[in-house]
């Protein structure tokens, strides 16, 4: 099934196995001329952060979208994207009643569980990115502690990035945020870092071991 709201041309899927994969081969196939995001609730063999594999449950949240350059903030750093899609993302989720936080750089939280994540890649002047998100709780994974119409989240968050907030905005709040990150540790050239001691950085990268990282996912 596909819908068109104001911004977004969405692609309902009963069933995929990489929301991702699907939109850049729809992309090369029929190339872009809006916003586009696609979305389904079973995915089957999705893309996680460092190409690893993010297996996926039925009946949680998968979506994809891609769109053009001109369509964000001037002053996002491509660098930093994904902190900033997640935190529209966790910001609407958090007005709907969820405690979700968002752990540096891409990684949404229910407390100290990891219940999501999100991926992007900027290519040809286009941004595409990916979020998985549980919705169920099983014996391995926690979910969302909220219950969500889904088409009615996906809406608001696709108006939500049509208005363009500045990268200003978002850091500053996010800024706040980080502090819970320090409790945890991120992957840095392959290896488990804490993030105690890590300094955030205006463009999203932290300080970390007199090293500079950036998210770059």
């Amino acid at each position: 099934m596909i819908i068109k709201n104001d911004s977004f041309t969405v692609i309902f899927l009963d069933s995929v196995d990489s929301t991702h994969k699907y939109l850049k081969n729809y992309i090369q196939n029929s190339g872009y001329k809006n916003p586009q995001l696609v979305i389904t609730q079973n995915q089957t063999n999705g893309i996680g952060s460092r190409d690893n594999k993010w297996i996926g449950k039925k009946n949680n949240l998968y979506f994809s979208f891609v769109l053009s350059k001109e369509l964000l903030p001037d002053d996002l750093p491509i660098q930093s994207a994904s902190i900033y899609f997640s935190y529209l993302l966790a910001e609407l989720l958090k007005e709907q009643g969820s405690s979700i936080w968002l752990k540096w750089p891409n990684d949404f939280y229910i407390n100290g569980d990891k219940i999501g994540g999100t991926i992007t890649n900027f290519k040809n002047d286009l941004f595409y990115c990916g979020i998985g998100l549980n919705l169920v709780k099983n014996n391995h994974f926690n979910a969302l502690d909220i219950s969500i119409d889904v088409n009615n989240i996906i809406d608001k968050y696709t108006k939500i990035i049509n208005k363009k907030y500045l990268w200003k905005k978002i850091f500053s709040k996010y800024l706040l945020e980080f502090k819970k990150s320090k409790h945890f540790s991120a992957t840095v050239k392959n290896q488990k870092i804490s993030l105690e001691n890590a300094i955030l950085n205006e463009d999203g990268s932290i300080d970390i071991d007199n090293e500079k990282v950036f998210s770059l996912r």
